[in-house]
């Protein structure tokens, strides 16, 4: 049983709901976030990544995370962000290229992480962990969401879309891409004890994004719990309920940088087909969009990617080998066990200098570019991974290849805080 709680949020005072949110933390590098920071000094960039304006201090500097909730302090002090009077519960809606995106922002307990009722399907890292159980103990609040995903039953999305109809947002921003997003303030008390009712029928939810945030809120409560300054809140953290089937999911590109013991990309291309792959050039592709559709026949499962090297995109595929584990079969794991390592010898994907990522959000001219220039030498356009894999892949105890999905929207910092002190 899923429970959700209620929360009375840190947002933006109206006048600078546009300008405060910001990216995720760990979308940007501490450069990046610097440069946003120039060219908006009220970004809640400054909160979620204080490196950036500390460039001499070591990352994991005591005075680093200090510096986080100074700012978050000041913005409060300074009126920019103001504490709701009464707790609620909040819509968070995110147009992207046309299509709506409608989730529920509130609160979940870390227990229900522990004992699986939300489900993951990542790893986490422990220095990413530590640093956002820094980052949370000292600020004193989940500064990013945690989005998660549900089955929904049948009703549970219409009635949160429901509840924004004809209703004016309590803060809206547009980012830089275009992206609407806007936060809806719900403290009717017939409508948050019906969605606490709803949600009480879901058996389980799913991180799709923010392993770390959400594994990072669990390490604060058990190490305040240990030192007798655990609190109510400091047991919860902050999400956004995304019904699963109404979300986005793009491929993950990898780059590479040469093509180890391959002379000349011809080489490395006649090589594919005895490893039992057919390769096919592809033509054009719409370089402004963030996926290629398969010429492949899809009447039986195959595993298809596209590369890309010396101008020219192919379609590599080749039959789904037969039943087998629902990791074991994905196409990036085939791709790095037969290709990445097998033929170039990347045995490691979370660390080897040789292979890079690409969100899949990024149009495809940004791998031609990558690619042309001459840092790479070839790009693997992904398909994505059907949402139902990810959730079963979760169901299964089980942890997908680094880098396997993305999912959009993705969701800005500062438009909503659960303060935990």
């Amino acid at each position: 049983m899923v429970q959700i709680y209620r929360f009375a949020a840190v947002r933006p005072g109206r006048r600078y709901s546009e300008k405060i949110p910001s990216v995720p933390y760990d979308v940007v590098t501490a450069e990046e976030a610097r440069e946003c920071i120039e060219r908006n000094p009220l970004s809640f960039l400054r909160v979620s990544r204080p490196d950036a304006e500390l460039p001499d201090i070591p990352p994991n500097d005591d005075r680093v995370y200090r510096r986080s909730r100074e700012v978050f302090d000041g913005m409060l002090a300074d009126g920019l962000m103001q504490r709701d009077q009464e707790d609620g519960m909040y819509v968070y809606r995110a147009v992207q290229d046309g299509e709506e995106f409608v989730g529920l922002v509130c609160c979940v307990g870390t227990e229900d992480y522990e004992n699986r009722t939300i489900r993951r399907h990542e790893l986490t890292r422990y220095d990413k962990e530590e640093d956002r159980t820094r980052h949370i103990d000292v600020v004193g609040a989940n500064t990013g969401l945690v989005f998660l995903l549900y089955r929904d039953p049948g009703e549970i999305f219409s009635h949160v879309r429901s509840l924004i109809d004809g209703v004016q947002p309590d803060g809206s921003t547009t980012t830089a891409s275009g992206v609407l997003h806007e936060v809806y303030r719900i403290a009717d008390e017939t409508a948050l004890a019906r969605l606490e009712n709803l949600f009480a029928g879901v058996p389980e939810t799913y991180i799709a994004d923010g392993h770390h945030r959400a594994k990072s809120a669990v390490n604060v409560a058990e190490r305040r719990r240990s030192v007798g300054r655990f609190t109510e809140e400091t047991g919860k953290f902050m999400v956004v309920l995304f019904a699963h089937d109404r979300v986005r999911i793009h491929g993950y590109s990898r780059l590479v940088t040469d093509l180890g013991n391959y002379s000349t990309p011809r080489e490395f291309i006649e090589a594919l087909p005895k490893a039992g792959w057919t390769v096919r050039p592809y033509g054009k592709v719409d370089a402004a969009g963030y996926q290629i559709q398969p010429l492949a026949a899809r009447d039986a499962p195959v595993h298809v990617m596209h590369f890309y090297l010396e101008g020219t995109w192919y379609e590599v595929s080749r039959p789904v080998a037969g039943p087998g584990d629902l990791i074991g079969s994905l196409d990036v794991s085939v791709l790095q066990k037969d290709v990445l390592e097998g033929m170039l010898g990347i045995s490691d994907p979370r660390g080897d200098p040789r292979l890079h990522y690409m969100g899949g959000a990024k149009p495809l001219r940004e791998l031609e570019r990558l690619v042309d220039t001459g840092k790479y030498a070839f790009a693997v356009a992904m398909q994505p991974v059907p949402v139902e894999t990810v959730l079963a892949i979760a169901d299964a105890d089980g942890v997908m290849p680094p880098k396997s999905t993305w999912f959009e929207p993705k969701l800005l910092s500062g438009l909503v805080v659960h303060t935990i002190d």
